[in-house]
């Protein structure tokens, strides 16, 4: 005679797998809703872009365009928009700041990490409330400070005001330098090194994850900084990749085919050199996080 045996813990997970059913459901589903969020805007831009005024007047947004081979919003967008001299001014900006931001963001970070000083806890809650204040309170007391410096209209204005906003990146050095054992210091010290040559020989080297997490998250930053440039960089020969698009903005209207594939043309660099680098923002990120 066999004797049945009942698990008490089986009737407990068969009750809940309709719960985990449903989990599973509004994951994917929230999934979905938040590409669809990121994508259509995206879509719709690229079907604008290869419309015509007409067209976009009278079709939908979400309208595929009729001729996908038409390509002169493009042309129009490249040649009255000054986009060549908006990637070169772009670049130039981009490369003295992320250089600067590097340098600057190391060394404090260096400093900060392996010495003991006074009124260090003071340093860092500063650091930490200027994290916090909100750019646009300081942008009147910012531009008379950058108008009194002769920066006006340059592109060093530009350059000096993303080097001075740049704490979020010390603070991203400081927890991965916190993963880098002190005793290479020390063992570089004893071999008759000294602090400037344990930084330059050591420690920069071991810390380019987390120089390639900066340079990437600031460079995208600064790609598609609208606010600054506009304020400071009045001329059109200073027109940069943001400001190149308000040239099709005028008092009378807008020409949102031409502004649609403009902002392709923007976007295009982004979204290739994010797809190609991206593994390098969760390594760095990740890699400061534990030892």
């Amino acid at each position: 005679m066999s004797v049945r045996t009942v698990d008490p813990v089986a009737p407990r997970f068969a009750r809940r797998r309709p719960l985990s059913g449903i989990a599973a459901s509004g994951k994917y589903l929230s999934l979905v809703i938040a590409s669809a969020v990121v994508l259509v805007p995206l879509v719709v831009v690229l079907f604008a872009a290869f419309k015509t005024h007409g067209e976009y007047s009278t079709t939908g947004p979400l309208t595929p365009p009729r001729d996908w081979l038409n390509f002169e919003n493009f042309a129009t967008a490249w040649s009255k928009g000054h986009m060549l001299r908006g990637f070169w001014n772009t670049t130039v900006i981009l490369v003295i700041s992320l250089v600067g931001t590097v340098f600057v963001g190391t060394l404090a970070a260096y400093a900060i990490s392996r010495f003991s000083f006074a009124l260090k806890r003071l340093v860092l809650g500063l650091f930490l409330v200027a994290a916090l204040v909100p750019g646009v309170t300081t942008q009147v007391a910012t531009y008379q400070i950058v108008k009194s410096m002769g920066l006006v209209n340059t592109p060093w204005s530009a350059v000096v005001l993303f080097l001075g906003t740049d704490i979020v990146s010390i603070y991203i050095f400081i927890q991965f330098m916190s993963s880098i054992p002190r005793s290479l210091d020390e063992a570089a010290v004893i071999d008759g090194a000294n602090r400037f040559t344990v930084y330059r020989r050591i420690i920069l080297p071991l810390m380019r994850p987390a120089i390639a997490t900066v340079v990437i998250i600031k460079g995208i930053a600064i790609y598609n900084e609208f606010y600054i440039p506009f304020l400071y960089l009045r001329s059109p020969d200073l027109n940069v990749i943001s400001t190149a698009l308000f040239r099709f903005k005028g008092p009378y209207g807008a020409q949102w085919e031409t502004i649609a594939a403009c902002t392709m043309i923007v976007i295009l660099p982004t979204v290739v050199i994010f797809l190609l680098l991206q593994r390098f923002i969760y390594n760095g990120v990740t890699a400061g996080a534990t030892k």
